[in-house]
């Protein structure tokens, strides 16, 4: 990785401090039934505050524009979201267990998983059948039980860490596991250095404005 490109991922990683700063989370909705039809499992992205943050609040309210009268519970995974980049292994622990639970005592109810950024690094590992070669099984919570991706009806990942950023923080690659890879969309906004090649900062917060939330609605929407 070149001189250019880590200051260019610097750029876009102050452009998010500062957008997440300016962007209030949205706080998680009760859910309409104990067991509601559509449940949004969504992980923030760096620095925002605990619960959704805005593109998840965006994502969420596309969602819930989508899918008539379905009732829709959301849950915001429960992590630090900071650059102390290792923590997010408590996310993939939180949304597995909250997923599988729900997958147990709801089992009607057709989840959608989602993430930005640093939460769709966490929501990729989530679904990953197998721990990522260099990590200590011991350290990292276990594979969820395959019949769990029954219950999933598809996933959502806005912005996800590419390799060249993962290797940069010293964190193995975000690789979809194949129960889930035939149900993803993965978008990444023209120009965001944190999912690919460019060098636009300000790119990695544009997701709603550019329309790619209301496409992974859309997407979603179309499979519960």
């Amino acid at each position: 990785m070149t001189a250019r490109h880590l200051a260019r991922l610097a750029g876009a990683a102050v452009a998010l401090v500062t957008t997440a700063l300016l962007v209030p989370a949205g706080a998680p909705t009760a859910s309409a039934a104990p067991c509601p039809d559509v449940e949004v499992v969504f992980a923030r992205g760096t620095f925002a505050p605990q619960g959704l943050g805005g593109i998840g609040q965006d994502f969420v309210d596309a969602v819930r524009a989508k899918v008539g009268a379905k009732s829709v519970g959301v849950y915001a995974v429960v992590y630090p979201a900071s650059t102390n980049f290792p923590t997010a292994v408590d996310g993939i622990r939180d949304a597995a267990n909250h997923i599988e639970n729900m997958a147990a005592t709801c089992p009607n109810t057709k989840m959608i998983l989602g993430g930005y950024s640093q939460g769709a690094a966490v929501i990729g590992f989530t679904t990953a059948n197998v721990v990522p070669g260099g990590v200590d099984p011991d350290e990292v919570p276990k594979p969820m039980p395959a019949d769990v991706a029954d219950h999933v009806a598809a996933v959502a990942l806005l912005g996800t860490p590419d390799t060249k950023f993962m290797d940069m923080i010293g964190q193995p690659p975000v690789t979809i596991g194949p129960l889930y890879a035939g149900k993803t969309v993965q978008l990444c906004a023209p120009g965001d250095p944190i999912c690919s090649d460019g060098d636009d900062g300000a790119a990695h917060t544009s997701y709603t404005r550019i329309g790619m939330t209301d496409q992974a609605a859309t997407f979603v929407a179309g499979r519960v």
